[in-house]
């Protein structure tokens, strides 16, 4: 098998990296925090002129084309230089379900202006109580000329800024969900701001008996719905991110560990150390395995969900280890709000509980393969 780059994903992801690296330092992103903004959307509009935002947007809206597999590589980017850019919202929650489920019209309606960066899109997966994006408590019902929502949603990450929002919803009258493109200012939307422990802002979305076209539905409702198609796609540009975060904290840890001395000798020659970086060593390298995998069977269209599971329980398992323990033999340093590895930590943890801690995704698995072998 060969597992060599393409030359066009070579200089997706050098370019991305580029960008990212440049611009994403801890100073910016410091001066972002003391003038009370998170999102680093500067920094952003250079990834739409580089068109990263546009990459798995076909050619004939102005994007280039490329696959999910190209995509991985640049949310490795994202989680290794930690930046604050809603990339997953706008490519992997907006762009890439229009892409693969949206009708010629939403494509042309939504995608030229994302690709441009003159708009946002997002998705509402999540709900208060609710471990299972699968089985939504929100309501749709049908009308006679289109659909009626109702329900809650939580920890909606740019909302305020996007044109629409995916929102899933269970069918009220009949079998299935069905996926609803909502504007976020339209009647009957309500949006309060949520603090998370990541810092990354997000919202708690109230929907009133919101009403929603015909022409503003994803696909199809009921048992067909693309809802888990978007969840897979979602959990896994989690675990790909997830597995660039981690790498990142491990390389920040090596390098104060071999820089610091303790007892006349840097701490990276104590035994314990060296054993504590091995094991977060052996996990950074099974989530960039494990998220390669997922992104490698979507992107080929082969059955996916053991794969992205078994990637999101390691982004979330073993990222949660990497990050306590490049944390634990930082000592002080580890939990200085103006040191990077904080960073880390804290977009490691957003991770870890969006979509599915490691715990859920074992329960899922789990059942799987209990109904498989009754």
């Amino acid at each position: 098998m060969d597992f060599t780059l393409s030359p066009v994903t070579e200089a997706l992801r050098d370019l991305a990296t580029e960008i990212l690296e440049d611009r994403s330092t801890p100073d910016r992103l410091g001066a972002l925090a003391r003038e009370g903004r998170w999102w680093d959307l500067d920094t952003h509009a250079r990834l739409v002129d580089a068109g990263v935002v546009g990459a798995v947007v076909p050619e004939e809206l102005g994007g280039a084309g490329l696959g999910y597999l190209d995509l991985h590589h640049v949310l490795l980017a994202v989680g290794a230089t930690v930046a604050q850019v809603p990339l997953w919202e706008d490519v992997v929650l907006g762009a890439l379900p229009l892409v693969r489920h949206g009708s010629p019209e939403q494509q042309q309606r939504l995608l030229p202006d994302l690709v441009a960066g003159r708009t946002h899109l997002t998705a509402a997966l999540l709900e208060p109580g609710s471990a299972d994006p699968l089985r939504p408590e929100t309501t749709a019902r049908a009308t006679g000329d289109g659909w009626e929502v109702s329900g809650t949603k939580t920890q909606v990450t740019l909302a305020p800024e996007a044109t629409r929002v995916l929102v899933a919803a269970r069918v009220a009258e009949g079998p299935g969900t069905v996926l609803l493109l909502v504007d976020p200012t339209g009647s009957g939307v309500s949006l309060e701001t949520q603090e998370t422990v990541a810092g990354r802002p997000t919202s708690r979305m109230t929907l009133e008996t919101v009403a929603v076209g015909a022409d503003d539905v994803l696909g199809t409702a009921g048992s067909d719905s693309p809802l888990e198609d978007v969840v897979l796609h979602a959990s896994a540009g989690l675990a790909s991110i997830a597995a660039g975060v981690a790498g990142r904290a491990l390389r920040l840890a090596a390098s104060y560990t071999s820089g610091r001395d303790q007892f006349g000798q840097p701490l990276a020659t104590f035994q314990a150390v060296r054993q504590r970086l091995a094991d977060a060593y052996i996990d950074v390298e099974a989530m960039r395995l494990t998220s390669l995998q997922a992104a490698w069977r979507l992107d080929a269209d082969l059955d996916a969900q053991d794969a992205v599971q078994v990637a999101k329980f390691w982004a979330g398992d073993a990222g949660h280890r990497v990050v306590h323990t490049a944390q634990h033999v930082h000592g002080g340093m580890g939990i200085d709000l103006d040191y990077e590895l904080h960073r880390c930590y804290r977009m490691a943890k957003w991770v870890e509980f969006t979509l599915g801690a490691g715990n859920q995704q074992l329960r899922h698995i789990g059942r799987r393969l209990a109904e498989q072998t009754a």
